[in-house]
């Protein structure tokens, strides 16, 4: 992604606001493909990690918001309900902090096909809190989720492999969560984010008094791009995103994040995936991208 003057370049190609909506879901979904290579690269403690990027990535989305790029300014939004703009902000800084601690802990494949499952929490939350009754096939894709965290938990019942599973399933949970409540909380949905990412900077900024970090151009070069670019900017991609493309086609493109984020780990570090965690992982997606699409109904493309 570029920017010029503070204006994401996809606003300026000509294509329609569909068209526009995929482009940037798909840019968003590989930039987040690359946390845990990321991640797993820069060799400070994982809370170092998550309150850096966190605080980078505020700067970035707050500069962006004062010059009124990060929506196109296609709305003027109104005032945000407080309990639940406060709830989603809480809940992605939970994500981010748990997933970042989660790919230190076991492979960065279970850290993101675990939290793959957000969708079919989204759903029963949803449910809960906004009276969006699940249909069968996400109860259905719930069980699939559960037996593809079962089969991807068989090789890490030990030590801090079965730490870093339960950490990626809690961050999936709250990303579920994050999704409803941001959605309800009526307001521009820039700014949960940045409330979710300055609690996780304050929480997490502090840690490096007790694990202070190895600072080298590397490691350095490594956490700028986590913030401003994986996560400032592909959070921006995807509010920009999300207003142009239906709920289904943003789910079958968010696709490309479980699929690339293990790619990228084991070309650049080795670290390979076990066959129990791919086939679990797999039946994760599946589950997730079949419980998407609107069976017996024609899928939206606007």
């Amino acid at each position: 992604m570029s920017i010029a003057m503070g204006t994401p370049l996809i606003y300026s190609i000509p294509m329609n606001q569909n068209g526009k909506g995929q482009v940037s879901i798909a840019a968003c979904s590989i930039l987040w493909s690359t946390s845990g290579l990321f991640i797993k690269i820069i060799p400070w403690h994982p809370m170092v990690i998550a309150g850096f990027r966190s605080l980078f990535a505020a700067l970035f989305m707050i500069i962006l918001n004062s010059l009124g790029a990060s929506l196109g300014g296609r709305k003027t939004w109104g005032k945000p309900r407080l309990l639940p703009f406060l709830g989603a902000g809480a809940c992605y800084a939970i994500t981010m902090t748990f997933f970042t601690l989660a790919n230190k802990l076991t492979t960065s494949a279970n850290a993101i096909l675990l939290q793959y499952s957000a969708p079919i929490w989204a759903a029963i939350f949803g449910w809960i809190l906004a009276g969006e009754k699940p249909l069968r096939r996400h109860w259905l894709a719930l069980g699939a989720v559960i037996l593809g965290m079962l089969l991807i938990f068989k090789d890490g019942l030990g030590g801090g492999a079965f730490t870093g599973d339960l950490l990626a399933i809690i961050s999936g949970i709250t990303f579920g969560l994050y999704s409803v409540l941001a959605r309800i909380q009526g307001g521009n949905p820039n700014n949960p984010m940045i409330l979710s990412h300055l609690l996780a900077a304050a929480v997490g900024v502090p840690f490096i008094f007790a694990a202070p970090p190895a600072l080298s151009t590397p490691n350095i070069l490594a956490i700028l791009f986590l913030g401003l670019i994986q996560s400032g900017a592909a959070c921006t991609l995807f509010s920009y995103g999300i207003q142009r493309v239906s709920a289904v086609q943003a789910m079958l493109i968010a696709g490309i994040e479980p699929v690339f984020n293990p790619v990228w780990v084991l070309l650049a570090t080795g670290e390979r995936p076990t066959v129990a965690a791919l086939l679990g992982g797999g039946i994760i997606v599946a589950a997730v991208v079949l419980s998407s699409i609107p069976w017996g109904k024609k899928l939206k493309t606007a």
